[in-house]
């Protein structure tokens, strides 16, 4: 039993939650500033989210099995490995689906009706690399739907803090993506896939990665004097910026050895965020 539960968890690398998650909560966070956010509220925004990831990676898996089988760098995962079906497969997809969807009905009518569009945008992803070359913007898209949905989700109006928080973590997602699919240009071009890299080669795609980052720490900062967040958020921002200088200084034209590594910097980023920002908002 547990093994299976492992497997499904590294069918769609529940770990890499950390991603988006951070940013949804910050969302809430930041419209709790106006409205009362309770533990109920909160334990559903976070069942919402892992849910949507998970649906999303898992239809991913689906998708791309075939590619993935081909592709040395992930043959060993769940499906092309033989360590999971595609008829399990469709079925874990289909449950994180519907979990998702009553998440969003329990969180109100707004956010319920507005699901079957955040699905349909986190699973589109997986196609992009098929008909555009800017599939990377597509996953920044999919992943800026967090902070927003967690605004909605705590009640919070108009502002333009969740479009800010949307547009940071849209360019932080985007720009990280491009820097892993660097690994598969060659692959790609074999096969007919496409991605920013793909399209314009490794050396401007770092560039194109970097001044992304540039607009995520920009977003952040003015943040803080959108809401004010004051000091300590200013530090955590600094901490972001320092960690992504250090993601991408470990990676080059010329040596892609460590994207990985680099990759996985990125979970620190936004729980480091959310801690700052949350003592920010409760020191205040």
């Amino acid at each position: 039993m547990l093994k299976r539960v492992l497997t499904y968890a590294s069918f769609v690398r529940l770990s890499h939650s950390v991603f988006a998650l951070p940013f949804a909560l910050t969302g809430a966070l930041l419209a709790a500033r106006h409205v009362p956010l309770t533990w109920a509220r909160v334990a559903w925004i976070v069942a919402a989210m892992v849910a949507a990831r998970s649906a999303a990676m898992g239809f991913n898996r689906i998708v791309d099995a075939h590619f993935d089988g081909l592709n040395p760098r992930t043959a060993g995962r769940e499906l092309p490995a033989g360590r999971m079906s595609r008829r399990e497969a469709v079925a874990f997809v289909t449950v994180a689906s519907a979990v998702f969807v009553a998440s969003a009905w329990a969180l109100g009518p707004l956010c319920f009706a507005l699901s079957p569009a955040a699905l349909a945008i986190v699973f589109w992803y997986s196609l992009a690399k098929r008909f555009t070359w800017s599939t990377q913007a597509f996953l920044g898209l999919a992943m800026a739907v967090a902070p927003m949905g967690g605004w909605l989700a705590a009640g919070g109006g108009k502002g333009v803090e969740p479009w800010l928080l949307a547009l940071a973590i849209g360019t932080w997602v985007g720009g990280f993506d491009v820097l892993y699919a660097c690994q598969d240009v060659e692959f790609d071009r074999r096969h007919g896939l496409r991605s920013i890299p793909q399209r314009f080669g490794v050396p401007a795609s770092l560039h194109i990665s970097r001044a992304l980052h540039v607009v995520t720490v920009a977003c952040l900062t003015t943040l803080a004097w959108v809401v004010p967040l004051g000091t300590i958020y200013l530090a955590g921002v600094g901490g972001v910026a320092a960690l992504l200088v250090y993601e991408q200084s470990l990676v080059s034209a010329t040596d892609l050895s460590r994207v990985k590594f680099a990759f996985d910097l990125n979970g620190y980023v936004g729980i480091l965020y959310f801690l700052t920002t949350a003592a920010s908002i409760y020191v205040h």
